[in-house]
C-alpha cells in the first residue's frame, strides 16, 4: 500500500469504514471528538465504502470533524481500512468499527502502551458489548486449522481479564498499529474483504519480531456484527472458510504447513457437508437410488460456501505462494516461539454432530496436533532476583529469557524474588524447607542449576530429569582467595566443601556449561578424574561437546541508551566535564583496587579532572559478606585524601536495569586483579558490561579477557602490580584521542560475539533435544541413551470426545468461573445448535 502524505509524530489517525451505517458513523465521530486526547493530534478518516445510498450526503454534515474519503466500490473492511490509511498522516493508525463507542481513555491508554517499548508494534483494545457487561475481546487464540477466535466472547466480564499481555492478534473492531509498520506489512490483505484480516495482520506482525500488546485500559464498546446482518449467513461462511485457509497457508512455517494444511482442507469439506446436512454416501452405487436425479437436490448455499471457499484457495495459489515466500523470508520468529500466543489450538468450534465426528477422525488419524513440544525448563539460582542482581542471577535471568522463546520456563531463586516477568514464571524456594523444591522438580522436563542447589534439595538429588549444570564460576578456586585470611583449618574446610559440591555436580549432571576455553580444559581434567570421561561419553562425541560446552556470560543485543543522569553532576565531586574511570561490579579479595586508587592519586596531580567511581560495595545477596578488600580500599583512599575528590564509592549496588546510565557516563572501564590460579580460570563479567557500553578497557593480564583486550586492541592490558604501567595505560587511553577512539571502534566490533543469543546458543540447542548423559543411560545390554520424546502422544493422554469431553468442559468451567459460567456456556451451545439447524 502507498501513502503520499508525510507522517506526523504523535498524531493518531482513526480509520472508520462506513457501509450503509451513517448514523452509527456520525455518532462514533462525535464521541471521538469528545474523548480525553489532544484534538490537534487526532485525525479522523471516514471511508464511505460504496454504500450506494445517501451515506455520503449524511457524512458531509460532519464538516471539519472528520476527513471523508469516498470509494466508488465496496472494498470490504480490508479495502476500506487500507484506503483510509493511505489518506492518513498519523504516526499511529487506529481501527475502530463505526458501530463502536470508544472509552474516554481509549487513545491515551494505547499511546502509553506504545511508549513502554519500541518492539510493541500494535495495541489491542479490550472490547465489551454495548452495555459494557459481556466480552467481545479480551484475548486471542487460533485453531490448528486457521480460524482465529476470541476466548470468553459472550461471557460476563471478569476482573482477571483486565491484565496486560502479549497476544497474537487484536480485533479489527478496536486496535492501534504503528503506521510505518502497518505499511511495511502491506496493510490488511485485500483478498480477505472481511473476517480474519486482523488475525493475518497480527500473525505477520509477530513473525516480524514485534509484539501485539493487549491493553485493557484502552476500552471500547461494540454492537457486534452490525455490518454483516445486511448479508446472508452463507456469505459469512464463505469468507470465514476461505480466509482461514489463506491465513494458514501464508503464515505457517514449512514443518507446520506440511502437518496441518491438507487436514485443514479436509476439515473445511466436512464442515460444509455438515452444515448442509448432506448424506455424502448418496452417490454410492451400492446404495439404492432414491433421489430425483437432479444435481440441485444435493446442493445448498452452505455447501457451496465451503466448496467455493476451497476452490478460491486453489484459484489464488500462485499469488498466495508469492506472499508466503515473502512472509517466510522476512520472519524473525518461529512457530515454536509463538506457540503460547496461539492458545488452545484444539477447538472444534462448531456444534454439528457429523462435523465433530469428522474432526475427531482427522485429528486422531492425521496427527495434526503432534506439534513440536514446548518443554518445561526449570532454572535454579542461589542469588536473589530483583532490581539489583549480581552475576549468577543475571545469568540465570537471561537463560530464562532466551529459552522462553521456545519453552515454558520457570526461574526459581533460593533467596528471593522482587520482580516479575511476562515471559516466564518466577518463584522462591528455601533450603530450610527442602520439600519446597518437589513441585518444581515434578513439573520440569529439564533442570538447569548453579551453586549449591543440588546438595540442598533431595528432590534434585534423586531426579530422573535431565540435569544441566552451570559451572561458569569455579567456586573452589574462588575459595582459595576468599578464605585465605582465615586459619588453615577453616580455609581448608571452605575449599573442601566447595570442591565436594562441584564434584557432586560433575558426577550427576548430563550437560555442563562453562565460560571459556580455558575453563573447559580445566573442567575436563576434573571430570576425567571423576570418571566422567569414559567410553560411553567418548563414543557419543569424541570432542565431548555434547557433555560440556562453552556458554560465556553475555550482554544484551541492543546498544544501551542513556535514560537519566547518574554520575556527572549527580554524585558530589564528579563534574560534567571530568574524565571518569569506572570500576564495574563489586570489590572482592582476588581483585587489586588499591593499585588503581594509587595510580589515580598520582595521575590526578597532572590531571585534576580525573575521577574513579566504584559501582558497588554491598553485594545484593545478603549471604555474601563484605570482604576485607572493600575495607582496605576505603582505608587507602581515605589515607591518600582521595575520597570524595578523586575516588568515589557507591555504598550499595547499582540496579541491574540502571547500570547502563553509569557506564555510559564513564570514559574508561577498569579491572585489576592479582595473578593466581583463580585469575587464570576466571571470567570477569564486568568486562562484558564495558563492551556493552562501548568503553575502552584497561585491565590486568593473566585471564581470558586480558588476552582479548591485548589481541583485539580494546584498550591496554598491563602486568599485575605494575603501577607505572597502569598509569601509562590510563593516560594513554584517556588523554590520547586517537587511541581512545580506536579502542572504542574495536570494542563495537568485538561486542557482537558476546550477545546473549550467541553466548547461550549451545544451551538453546541442547534443550531442543535434551538427553541424559551417555554414561547415565540404562545399563541393560544394548540399551540406548534415554531421550526426551517430542511426541505429543507420549506426553499427553488420549483426547476425550463425546460425553467425556463434555464432562471435562463442565469441570473446567466450574473451576474457572463457577455454576453461572456453566449455565452461560450451555446456553451458548444450545443457541449454536439452533443456528446450525436453521441453515
Amino acid at each position: 500500500m502507498k501513502n503520499t502524505r508525510k507522517r506526523r509524530p504523535g498524531v493518531v489517525s482513526v480509520i472508520l469504514v462506513n457501509y450503509r451505517g451513517s448514523a452509527d458513523t456520525i455518532q462514533c465521530v462525535r464521541t471521538l471528538r469528545e474523548i480525553d486526547f489532544p484534538q490537534d493530534r487526532l485525525e479522523i478518516i471516514v471511508v464511505e465504502n460504496g454504500s450506494g445510498d445517501d451515506s455520503l450526503e449524511q457524512l458531509a454534515t460532519l464538516g471539519d470533524l472528520a476527513t471523508i474519503v469516498p470509494s466508488k466500490v465496496n472494498g470490504g473492511f480490508t479495502g476500506g481500512c487500507n484506503l483510509g490509511v493511505s489518506k492518513s498522516s498519523g504516526e499511529f493508525v487506529a481501527f475502530l468499527n463505526n458501530d463502536a463507542r470508544p472509552d474516554d481513555q481509549w487513545i491515551n491508554a494505547a499511546m502509553d502502551t506504545f511508549a513502554e517499548s519500541k518492539d510493541i508494534g500494535a495495541v489491542a483494545s479490550k472490547v465489551l458489548d454495548w452495555e459494557g457487561e459481556r466480552v467481545d475481546y479480551v484475548g486471542s487464540a487460533l485453531t490448528w486449522y486457521g480460524m482465529g477466535y476470541k476466548p470468553h466472547a459472550g461471557e460476563h466480564d471478569r476482573p482477571e481479564w483486565s491484565v496486560e499481555k502479549d497476544v497474537l492478534f487484536g480485533t479489527g473492531a478496536a486496535m492501534f498499529v504503528r503506521a510505518e509498520l502497518f505499511e511495511q506489512l502491506g496493510g490488511f490483505d485485500d483478498r480477505y474483504f472481511m473476517f480474519y484480516e486482523d488475525v493475518d495482520l497480527g500473525w505477520r506482525l509477530n513473525l516480524l519480531g514485534y509484539r501485539f500488546r493487549f491493553q485493557p485500559k484502552s476500552l471500547a464498546f461494540h454492537k457486534h456484527h452490525a455490518s454483516m446482518e445486511k448479508f446472508g449467513n452463507y456469505f459469512e461462511t464463505y469468507l470465514l472458510e476461505r480466509n482461514a485457509l489463506y491465513t494458514l497457508y501464508k503464515n505457517l512455517d514449512d514443518e507446520a504447513l506440511s502437518r496441518s494444511f491438507a487436514a485443514a482442507v479436509l476439515l473445511a469439506t466436512r464442515r460444509a457437508t455438515g452444515r448442509a446436512k448432506l448424506d455424502t454416501t448418496a452417490l454410492d452405487l451400492r446404495k439404492s437410488k432414491d433421489d430425483d436425479g437432479s444435481p440441485a437436490s444435493m446442493l445448498s448455499k452452505q455447501l457451496l460456501a465451503g466448496v467455493n471457499a476451497i476452490d478460491q484457495v486453489v484459484e489464488n495459489l500462485p499469488e498466495l505462494a508469492k506472499d508466503r515466500a515473502l512472509v517466510q523470508a522476512t520472519r524473525t520468529r518461529s512457530d515454536r516461539q509463538l506457540r503460547l500466543l496461539l492458545g488452545n489450538i484444539d477447538e472444534p468450534a462448531y456444534p454439528i454432530e457429523s462435523y465433530l465426528e469428522g474432526y475427531d477422525k482427522i485429528v486422531s488419524s492425521l496427527n495434526v496436533l503432534d506439534e513440536p513440544l514446548r518443554r518445561r525448563v526449570l532454572i535454579i539460582t542461589g542469588d536473589p532476583i530483583g532490581a539489583k542482581m549480581a552475576g549468577p542471577a543475571i545469568r540465570a535471568w537471561n537463560m530464562a529469557d532466551t529459552l522462553a522463546d521456545e519453552h515454558d520456563v520457570r526461574l526459581v531463586s533460593m533467596t528471593g524474588v522482587s520482580v516479575e516477568s511476562e515471559r516466564f514464571e518466577l518463584d522462591v524456594v528455601s533450603h530450610h524447607r527442602p520439600a519446597s523444591m518437589k513441585p518444581h522438580e515434578k513439573w520440569a522436563d529439564v533442570i538447569i542449576l548453579q551453586g549449591h542447589a543440588l546438595a540442598l534439595f533431595p528432590a534434585l538429588e534423586t531426579t530422573t530429569k535431565v540435569l544441566v549444570i552451570d559451572v561458569y564460576d569455579p567456586l573452589h578456586l574462588e575459595q582459595l582467595e576468599q578464605g585465605k585470611s582465615d586459619n588453615l583449618v577453616t580455609w581448608g574446610d571452605q575449599v573442601s566443601d566447595a570442591t565436594d559440591v562441584l564434584n557432586h555436580q560433575l558426577a550427576r549432571g548430563d550437560f555442563f556449561l562453562c565460560a571459556s576455553e580455558r575453563q573447559r580444559h580445566f573442567w575436563l581434567g576434573q571430570m576425567a578424574a571423576l570418571g566422567r570421561i569414559n567410553p560411553y561419553t567418548y563414543t557419543r562425541d569424541e570432542d565431548l561437546e555434547t557433555l560440556i560446552a562453552i556458554a560465556p556470560f553475555g550482554i544484551p543485543a541492543g546498544r544501551p541508551e542513556h535514560t537519566r543522569p547518574a554520575l556527572r553532576g549527580v554524585v558530589p565531586g564528579i563534574g560534567v566535564d571530568d574524565k571518569v574511570i569506572i570500576w564495574g561490579g563489586g570489590i572482592y579479595d582476588w581483585f587489586d583496587p588499591g593499585i588503581v586508587i594509587r595510580a589515580v592519586g598520582e595521575l590526578a596531580k597532572q590531571h585534576p579532572d580525573l575521577r574513579l567511581f566504584f559501582m558497588g560495595t554491598k553485594h545484593p545477596n545478603p549471604s555474601v559478606p563484605e570482604m576485607p578488600a572493600v575495607v582496605a580500599a576505603r582505608a587507602l583512599s581515605d589515607e591518600l585524601g582521595l575520597t570524595g575528590t578523586h575516588v568515589f564509592f557507591n555504598d550499595s549496588w547499582v540496579a541491574y536495569d540502571d547500570r547502563h546510565n553509569y557506564l555510559l557516563e564513564a570514559d574508561l572501564g577498569i579491572s585489576t586483579h592479582f595473578q593466581h590460579v583463580e585469575t587464570t580460570f576466571s571470567f570477569r563479567t564486568r568486562i562484558l558490561d564495558y563492551l556493552w557500553a562501548g568503553l575502552p578497557i584497561v585491565t590486568t593480564e593473566g585471564d581470558s579477557f586480558g588476552d582479548l583486550v591485548r589481541e583485539e586492541t580494546l584498550g591496554v592490558s598491563v602486568p599485575e602490580r605494575d603501577q607505572r604501567a597502569l598509569m601509562d595505560a590510563i593516560e594513554h587511553v584517556l588523554f590520547d584521542d586517537a587511541s581512545r577512539e580506536a579502542a572504542r571502534a574495536n570494542v563495537q566490533l568485538v561486542r557482537e560475539r558476546f550477545v546473549w543469543s550467541s553466548a547461550l546458543a549451545p544451551l538453546v540447542e541442547f534443550v531442543r533435544n535434551p538427553r541424559l548423559a551417555a554414561d547415565k543411560a540404562p545399563a541393560e545390554a544394548g540399551a540406548k541413551p534415554v531421550v526426551l520424546s517430542s511426541s505429543r502422544q507420549q506426553q499427553t493422554p488420549p483426547r476425550r470426545t463425546g460425553m467425556r469431553r463434555d464432562v471435562d468442559r463442565v469441570a473446567y468451567y466450574l473451576k474457572n468461573g463457577g455454576p453461572k459460567v456453566v449455565v452461560e456456556r450451555f446456553a451458548a451451545r444450545q443457541q449454536r445448535k439452533r443456528d446450525a439447524d436453521n441453515v
